[in-house]
């Protein structure tokens, strides 16, 4: 179980990768999406873009690959083949359902900050029985930049009414773990497997680092 600091009155969770298993999903959409343009999935794209909303992801895939193509129909693209997953198919990661149950019965106020929109996240949260566990939701659609920036985590831990110092986020990106660490939040890294390469970098920033929630952690 992952042990926080007795002082934490919040705690802000990312989704993808850290709270869900889904990262494979948005893996397979990079393949589908770019072969259907004859290209291939470049080693850094999947990473890049993690960290970026929906619009973000879009302008800067057009950028990156010289598309004339409009950001709507992107999204929409995009959009079309993670619904279902979402809406049916996507389940926690091992121990995240009871980890945010224990939280919540201590007290704890849980928040969600996530790139993706709430047309995704309410249906696999509620299909999983954890929405009701969440005190507030924010998307990076809602801020001006993306988690390279702490903007969502400040914003977040402003809904939930609690002082950055006093609040954990959870996250398995690297550059999720710096910004919040940078703006004073305790930063627990999951180590996702979609991630490794960064995994020695997050482990010497993050105060706290595990791989599964009933697990051990350093």
């Amino acid at each position: 179980m992952v042990k926080l600091p007795k002082n934490i009155r919040a705690v802000i969770f990312d989704l993808d990768g850290t709270l869900i298993v889904s990262s494979h999903v948005w893996s397979d959409i990079d393949k589908k999406f770019l072969a259907k343009r004859g290209l291939e999935v470049p080693e850094d794209y999947f990473k890049r873009i993690s960290c970026m909303n929906f619009s973000e992801g879009a302008e800067y895939t057009i950028e990156r690959f010289g598309l004339e193509e409009d950001p709507e129909d992107i999204i929409a693209e995009w959009f079309g083949m993670a619904r279902y997953e979402y809406e049916h198919n996507i389940r926690m990661k091992e121990g995240a359902a009871e980890y945010l149950r224990s939280l919540k019965a201590r007290g704890i106020k849980l928040g969600l900050a996530t790139a993706s929109s709430p047309l995704l996240y309410e249906p696999v949260l509620k299909n999983n029985g954890v929405y009701d566990l969440f005190d507030a939701f924010a998307s990076t659609e809602e801020v001006s930049r993306s988690k390279v920036h702490a903007d969502v985590y400040v914003y977040t831990a402003g809904k939930l009414g609690t002082a950055v110092r006093d609040c954990a986020v959870f996250e398995d990106v690297l550059e999720g773990i710096e910004s919040a660490k940078s703006a004073g939040f305790f930063t627990c890294a999951c180590l996702d497997e979609y991630y490794s390469c960064d995994h020695p970098r997050m482990a010497e920033i993050a105060d706290v680092n595990f791989t599964t929630y009933g697990g051990e952690h350093q």
